[in-house]
């Protein structure tokens, strides 16, 4: 696969696993819940893996948001739900936002029972040491229903991949703000969403925007330097590269059966504009472009 087999197969999962952010099934869960607010149902809806976590650890693990912002949610959330009745519900959402979007005879084709497996499969086989978010979810039980099995299953790849990415930047001295600043100066998310929804101040992006310029990573208008561009790279690769295991494990010819499986309903997400324009994982319409 071009780019290396565990961004493509990202650049297939991560659809599907984003139904749980933006498809409305998922906000109407929360509300049902007791959640006040979109945010205290993102941070329910994500952490309840964990447990009733207090916010410096979903703030720690999450990486990119304020502290403040999780602690206006957590640990409220759970007096309005505990974690495990989160945990159902986030299961019928997403059961009922793959229902509709791809319609019953997809969700009920044999096809999708067989994505489900091979994504189980590769989750299974996930390596944990030091992946807490995905770990919490690898621990999950196996759920009978093909579309909830191929969600999870999806999700804690997800969390893999993003565990491994944040262990990355930590390696590099890169913080929560100055990873956003990066993201943004490469053309993947957009700056102002990124630092409003993640709740930090100007002065803290202003404060991460001199930091990266000291270390010649991006200039004054900016956008990255050469250096920058070698630095994002490198991290993306290092990522990518601390991703690969599920797929070593499940193997080429499985692998990309995954994939050929799990395109289509990526195309269908993309294609009901669900996903913001600059939205924060950083899935551009060039990468559907360039399928």
């Amino acid at each position: 696969m071009a780019g290396g087999t565990a961004r493509a197969m990202w650049e297939r999962y991560e659809p599907v696993h984003d139904l749980v952010y933006f498809a409305p099934e998922a906000r109407r869960t929360a509300d049902a819940l007791g959640m006040r607010g979109f945010w205290m149902g993102y941070f329910a809806l994500r952490a309840a893996p964990l447990g009733a976590v207090s916010p410096p650890v979903v703030a720690s693990s999450f990486y990119v948001f304020h502290p403040a912002r999780v602690a206006r949610a957590l640990p409220d959330a759970w007096g309005h739900a505990a974690p495990r009745d989160v945990l159902a519900a986030r299961w019928e959402a997403m059961d009922a936002a793959m229902t509709r979007l791809f319609g019953p005879d997809v969700v009920g084709s044999a096809e999708l029972a067989e994505a489900a497996d091979l994504a189980w499969e590769a989750a299974a086989a996930a390596d944990m040491p030091g992946r807490v978010l995905a770990a919490a979810n690898q621990a999950l039980e196996r759920p009978e229903r093909p579309t909830v099995r191929l969600w999870q299953a999806l999700t804690t790849l997800r969390e893999h991949r993003g565990d491994g990415h944040v262990a990355v930047l930590v390696g590099l001295g890169v913080g929560p703000v100055e990873a956003m600043v990066l993201k943004a100066a490469a053309g993947e998310s957009d700056g102002p969403f990124l630092r409003e929804t993640r709740k930090w101040e100007p002065e803290d992006w202003a404060a991460a925007e001199a930091a990266l310029r000291e270390r010649g990573f991006v200039r004054e208008d900016g956008s990255l330097t050469r250096a920058g561009v070698a630095a994002r790279a490198f991290i993306e690769t290092r990522t990518d590269e601390a991703a690969e295991r599920p797929w070593t494990a499940l193997g080429a010819e499985r692998t990309a059966r995954l994939a050929g499986l799990l395109e289509p309903l990526a195309r269908t997400v993309e294609d009901a504009g669900l996903l913001p324009p600059g939205n924060p994982v950083g899935l551009t319409r060039q990468r559907f472009a360039g399928r």
